[in-house]
């Protein structure tokens, strides 16, 4: 009986025991969960921090908080723009204003070289001045798949003149070139006058409409329009954007100086 009572004794020690180590191990868990719970974090240049600015370990890092943190900023910041900011989108692009060869003789002068009564869609050669403020604007138009242009002379002949091409390019585009004849050839020339550029390619034509300021600085290359001069037309194909000879021996020029 005495060594019965014993083990009951020794039995309800352990028992007490392993009670004692498992309270001690529920309250150590519900501390620091208490401590995590309360815990307030705040993000000092992209890092995490806790209240006394401290870092966590890296290596103890959630990497679905990182995930999370660039998801919310990303999508917040293209919700805002699309609301508060709209993405900007790219003006239409105008179509070309067609020329009126029924302003010829009224608002503008003008030169065709073609059939009696054609217009700037069907003569050969098409080209149209008018002064706007201190510029001077031309359209041209003439049935090629290269060059049109329009040159300005003192004595009708070619040599020594200044010279605006539209070419039209491999790529498609219409865009104005700057000139100077020598003898029978053209040296393109950087400085280039002619603003306001448009220029289209259709119908196996080359149409533009360009400014160019009246008066300049004196250059050799360049002349001033505020002056008297002839006016010399040609056109031609184009080999990867650049001119080649135009398509008529002796180009057409102006019966008198367009003043």
């Amino acid at each position: 009986m005495a060594a019965f009572a014993a083990i009951l004794s020794w039995l309800h020690w352990c028992s007490l025991w392993m009670l004692l180590v498992a309270a001690s191990a529920a309250s150590s868990w519900a501390i620091a969960a208490d401590e995590n719970i309360g815990r307030e974090t705040r993000s000092i240049q992209g890092r995490e921090t806790d209240a006394k600015g401290n870092q966590p370990d890296e290596k103890h890092q959630p990497h679905d908080s990182s995930y999370g943190t660039f998801a919310s900023e990303f999508y917040d910041t293209r919700f805002l723009s699309d609301e508060g900011y709209p993405f900007p989108t790219a003006p239409p692009v105008d179509p070309f204003a067609k020329i009126r060869a029924d302003d010829c003789g009224k608002t503008k002068g003008c030169f065709r070289y073609g059939k009696p009564g054609c217009t700037a869609d069907t003569c050969d050669y098409f080209l149209s001045y008018r002064r706007i403020g201190a510029d001077i604007e031309f359209e041209l138009s003439a049935e090629a798949d290269g060059w049109v242009a329009v040159g300005f002379s003192s004595d009708k002949k070619m040599g020594g003149d200044d010279v605006m091409a539209c070419v039209h390019d491999d790529n498609g585009r219409v865009r104005i070139h700057h000139f100077y004849n020598v003898g029978q050839w053209a040296k393109e020339i950087q400085r280039n006058p002619a603003r306001d550029e448009e220029g289209i390619f259709e119908n196996n034509r080359v149409t533009c409409r360009f400014k160019r300021p009246v008066k300049v600085p004196r250059d050799e290359t360049i002349v001033d329009l505020h002056l008297s001069w002839y006016y010399l037309f040609a056109w031609g194909p184009a080999i990867q954007g650049s001119i080649t000879r135009h398509d008529i021996d002796s180009p057409p020029v102006s019966e008198h100086v367009v003043e």
